[in-house]
């Protein structure tokens, strides 16, 4: 494909996204077909790319996950700088063993939207990301070549079907430059952390996971789906991309249920509000096993339903808590702890339309509209992955007091997990600098950056990580070392 300067795109990018619209919603019918994903007969929990079959289902003592939000190209490089920082800072020595890094360390990490391509070329590349990925990404203008290939004969008979959506053209065109046609086959043999990339299953508004556990529950096989599909998926905005569809099997398969989801809920269960939450996820699964009513899945971008992609990791937070009130296995028995870094490259533009007279036009009404539930529902994600940590929290020091009486009041208390729960934020609006806070919080979401703007995005994340109050306490944890049980 040839390449476009930069110079000759400021004043073509408008009339070239309108006729990108214009074209999308003019297409007709055509004979392009869409990847579909395969069929499973039995699916085994053991296998595949999933928790369960990651390092045999074993945990660590000292678990640390990555949730890497959305945000285009500027979600992206914050997340790249968060993984270039942790790899730069030394892993205190702790009962665990000790590792090259911090980033040697991270377990799991999540993604969302621009946060899932940099989650994803980690889990397929490892230590050689760090090499590539400005070039092969970061700093391209993918938004204005993705536009461009409207231009390009060979596209238009695909672009005009049904089954073959702009996002299949995106999908492909991450894979010529950044993905190399991997598979979730590929991240299998792979080691390092499990990633999650999220999607939004636009039907119903639920997530939609990148796992062979999700894929369980559709009866079908992840490893064949390639990587640029699930990035397309996670960061397909709505109207300028479409939803990228997938089949759904669900029934079909001979399938193993966790013994306390098919059953209602467990006893004492019913004291946390986690196992409320827990149940209304495992229900929210069970509904895609109905594949005669839903055959298909149309996935649009995950920010829709989770822009910060901490929402999974509340989600296995809220089971682990029920689960062991209710006194069964949690999996996480030899966990001592749970650190979740959350790298948050939320925007906040200036807009001032209350400064003038004429109101603003109907698509910018309709982008704040979409845009103000999203950003309040990152705030409370937050808050309550933090009520959650304060809660774990408050018990243990209850039961290592003695302070709990007796009684069945007290009872969901007794059982709280006992695993040390660290939540640690960095955002823009933590810079001391104004002038660099403003800068970043203005760069606007899009595929598109300048060379300058990725620089300072990786600067600022190690800029925040070093200077986290939280990040620092938990590196103290890590040195002190297991206390004695």
């Amino acid at each position: 494909m040839s390449t476009v300067s930069r110079s000759s795109l400021p004043g073509l990018r408008r009339s070239l996204r309108a006729l990108f619209l214009a074209a999308a919603i003019a297409a007709g019918a055509g004979c392009a077909t869409r990847p579909v994903n395969p069929p499973i007969d039995h699916a085994e929990p053991a296998q595949g790319y999933s928790f369960a079959a990651r390092d045999g289902g074993r945990r660590p003592l000292d678990l640390v996950v990555l949730a890497f939000s959305g945000g285009g190209t500027r979600a992206a490089a914050f997340s790249y700088g968060a993984l270039e920082t942790l790899r730069a800072t030394p892993r205190p020595t702790s009962p665990a063993g000790p590792a090259a890094s911090l980033l040697d360390a991270v377990s799991v990490i999540t993604g969302v939207s621009g946060g899932s391509f940099t989650a994803l070329a980690y889990a397929l590349y490892g230590e050689r990301l760090f090499g590539e990925y400005e070039r092969r990404f970061l700093e391209r203008d993918v938004e204005a070549e993705l536009i461009l290939r409207l231009f390009q004969p060979g596209y238009w008979g695909a672009l005009s079907s049904t089954a073959w959506g702009r996002s299949e053209l995106a999908a492909d065109y991450y894979d010529e430059i950044l993905f190399d046609g991997a598979t979730f086959a590929d991240l299998v043999k792979r080691p390092g952390p499990m990633v999650v990339a999220a999607a939004t299953e636009i039907t119903t508004g639920a997530r939609f996971y990148f796992t062979q556990s999700m894929f369980d529950v559709l009866c079908s096989d992840l490893s064949s789906v390639r990587l640029s599909r699930a990035a397309a998926s996670s960061s397909a905005v709505p109207v300028v991309l479409s939803p990228v569809t997938f089949n759904n099997y669900g029934g079909r398969c001979d399938i193993a249920l966790p013994q306390w989801m098919g059953s209602g809920t467990p006893e004492d269960a019913g004291a946390s509000r986690a196992a409320a939450r827990a149940q209304r996820e495992r229900q929210n699964l069970l509904a895609y096993r109905d594949a005669a009513q839903r055959p298909y899945l149309h996935l649009v971008d995950g920010g829709v339903s989770d822009n910060l992609a901490t929402r999974e990791v509340q989600a296995i937070l809220d089971e682990i808590e029920a689960r062991s009130i209710a006194g069964l296995p949690t999996g996480f028995e030899g966990t001592r702890s749970i650190a979740i870094v959350i790298v948050n490259a939320m925007p906040t533009p200036k807009l001032l339309w209350d400064q003038n007279e004429s109101a603003p036009g109907s698509l910018e009404v309709l982008l704040q509209a979409t845009g103000v539930p999203i950003d309040f529902y990152s705030y409370e994600s937050i808050d309550q992955l933090r009520d959650t940590a304060a809660r774990w929290r408050a018990a243990k020091a209850m039961r290592a007091s003695g302070a709990l009486p007796e009684g069945a009041a007290f009872r969901a208390e007794r059982r709280m997990p006992d695993i040390d729960l660290h939540v640690i934020e960095i955002a823009f609006d933590q810079l001391a600098d104004a002038g660099e806070r403003d800068y970043l919080r203005q760069l606007p979401t899009s595929f598109a950056l300048p060379p300058e703007a990725v620089a300072r995005l990786r600067r600022a994340a190690g800029v925040l990580l070093r200077q986290s109050a939280d990040f620092q306490a938990y590196l103290r944890y890590l040195q002190a070392g297991a206390p004695a049980r």
